[in-house]
């Protein structure tokens, strides 16, 4: 299956600069402290192979439960026009993902969910986080589910 999400033509800044890199320095050391709690909710450490520079790239992502072994994250980058840079990372290299969860680091594999599986997804994760239903009103972008499973 294959990540698919395009830009959209509308959408807020992407959040970006000098300040998100130390708030999510920040935030991946209490995810790290505190077993994966960050704000009240479920939040892991997704580290990438950048698509352009073939190095590590680490960002926390809000995380909801899937099937055995798997775990679901949205691109939403807060409703911007474009993916976020983790899910193009993704995209360009799904077998080479792994993830952080208290003082486990886990390999899995990356697969963005579609049509009817994505809906039921989209609509589990509004009612469990309210806090992103208003992101799929800013844009006009399919904000993309991704599944992490476990790799063996």
């Amino acid at each position: 299956m294959s990540f698919s999400h395009p830009r959209g033509t509308r959408g807020g800044r992407p959040p970006h600069g000098r300040i998100v890199l130390l708030a999510n320095k920040l935030a991946m050391r209490r995810i790290r402290r505190r077993n994966g709690k960050f704000m009240g909710v479920d939040a892991l450490i997704l580290t990438t192979v950048g698509r352009k520079s073939g190095q590590p790239r680490s960002t926390p992502v809000d995380w909801f439960p899937g099937g055995d072994d798997s775990w679901i994250v949205v691109a939403s980058a807060a409703g911007a026009r474009t993916n976020p840079n983790w899910y193009l990372n993704l995209a360009a290299h799904p077998d080479r993902v792994t993830i952080e969860i208290g003082d486990q680091s886990i390999p899995v594999t990356a697969r963005e969910l579609e049509g009817s599986e994505r809906d039921e997804q989209w609509a589990a994760i509004k009612t469990a986080n309210p806090r992103f239903a208003p992101y799929e009103q800013k844009t006009d972008r399919k904000l993309p589910i991704i599944e992490l499973t476990r790799r063996p």
